[in-house]
């Protein structure tokens, strides 16, 4: 299934489309589609967040956004939290909860020092949200920094991410210090970073200028996530291969309607056969 979002010229959400407006093409095929919807449908969710020492001062904010973006989701959503620094740990009771105060209770667990293991953090929470119960996955990743601690490598969790039906949107809350001097090539590397994770699982990453703007960006996920649409088809090849496919969107505009511009993930692997297939 292709999650699609669809914005007008001004960025603002489109809710009132039509099967006959859509065209998806694989490998730059056109595929037959076979189901739609725009129903606002339960997702399992990842609240993946840095927990290293550079986010001391700014958890209690960033905790304040999380929790307003799961306040603003559906209510039916299961969800997770995932603290990280030079480690990453499942900080919920149970793998997955619906009850807000458990996600504050693990958002609380706040333990700010060491390094940034981000990549081993994504690549564990995108294992984990697999586990999910519901049909639609997302991740909610917050980060100030670079990774420093890993084991993994960024190739690693490209690759987790398009091998995955999750999809992942970034907030990188950098400091002005962050932005200058001798940080800013490594603070300009963790913004790359962090929008290919985004773009090739059809999210977005997004840079506020302040922390007061995290929590207006977590409502605006929340928003998008509950305005999407849901595509599937049959691909025309078929051949079970292993092989990375590419995946386009196109959006035809109802008559009288401006250009409308439609986001989703970069493509899929197509699947192996099983042993002894």
């Amino acid at each position: 299934m292709l999650h699609v979002t669809v914005a007008d010229d001004k960025g603002q959400f489109v809710s009132d489309l039509k099967r006959g407006n859509f065209r998806v093409f694989e490998q730059n095929i056109e595929q037959k589609l076979d189901f739609f919807s725009r129903d606002d449908i339960p997702v399992t969710m990842g609240l993946v967040i840095d927990n290293s020492g550079s986010m001391r001062e700014k958890r209690d904010q960033v905790n304040a956004a999380a929790m307003t973006f799961v306040r603003t989701s559906n209510p039916k959503d299961e969800a997770f939290v995932v603290n990280f620094n030079d480690e990453y740990y499942l900080d919920t009771d149970g793998d997955f909860t619906s009850d807000p105060a458990n996600l504050h209770d693990a958002l609380s667990r706040i333990d700010t020092r060491g390094s940034t293991a981000l990549y081993d953090a994504v690549i564990g929470s995108l294992a984990h949200v697999k586990k999910g119960h519901k049909d639609k996955r997302v991740l909610l990743l917050v980060t100030d920094g670079d990774d420093t601690a890993s084991e993994k490598t960024f190739e690693d969790a490209i690759k987790a991410a398009e091998e995955s039906n999750a999809t992942i949107y970034a907030i990188g809350v950098y400091s002005e210090e962050d932005l200058k001097g001798s940080e800013r090539k490594t603070t300009r590397h963790s913004k790359k970073v962090l929008t290919q994770l985004a773009e090739a699982t059809g999210g977005l990453a997004y840079f506020p200028d302040n922390l007061e703007q995290v929590t207006p960006i977590c409502e605006q996920v929340a928003r998008e996530i509950r305005n999407q649409y849901t595509l599937g088809y049959y691909p025309a090849n078929t051949t079970r291969d292993g092989t990375f496919r590419t995946v386009q969107v196109k959006v035809t505009p109802p008559s009288g309607r401006g250009k409308l511009a439609a986001r989703t993930r970069s493509g899929y692997f197509a699947p192996k056969p099983a042993a002894g297939d």
